[in-house]
């Protein structure tokens, strides 16, 4: 039996504080929940991306070491397309969120959550 996986649906990070987080996300990111999410045993929040895609925001105690590498991509991660690197540049300066550009393509940058979780994101070549 042959069969393929043809996309992802969603990541996840651990979050220490979800009202925190929801500001980065939908303030800063400007990502939409997604109110589908049922009642669970813990806090946490999708958010919406693109149109079947999510991230999952989940407060749960975090078992990884807090020492991270300066460079998100030296890192585990999640990559995410954007339609204007540029714009989304400015807005992390003006938040004052360091950002780290990539060694290999001049649109694509990487930056934490208030969480220390990565996200690369990756505009069109000629943005």
């Amino acid at each position: 039996m042959k069969f393929k996986i043809q996309s992802i649906l969603h990541a996840s990070f651990l979050i220490d504080d979800l009202d925190r987080s929801l500001t980065f996300y939908n303030e800063i990111l400007g990502l939409e929940s997604d109110t589908s999410r049922p009642q669970m045993d813990y806090p946490g929040a999708w958010l919406k991306l693109g149109d079947r895609q999510q991230l999952h925001l989940i407060c749960l105690p975090n078992p990884d070491s807090a020492i991270r590498p300066k460079h998100g991509g030296h890192d585990r991660h999640v990559a995410l397309q954007i339609d204007n690197i540029e714009e989304l540049k400015k807005r992390l300066l003006e938040n004052k969120i360091y950002f780290s550009q990539s060694q290999s393509r001049k649109h694509v940058i990487f930056f934490r959550d208030p969480d220390n979780n990565t996200l690369e994101l990756i505009g069109d070549s000629d943005s």
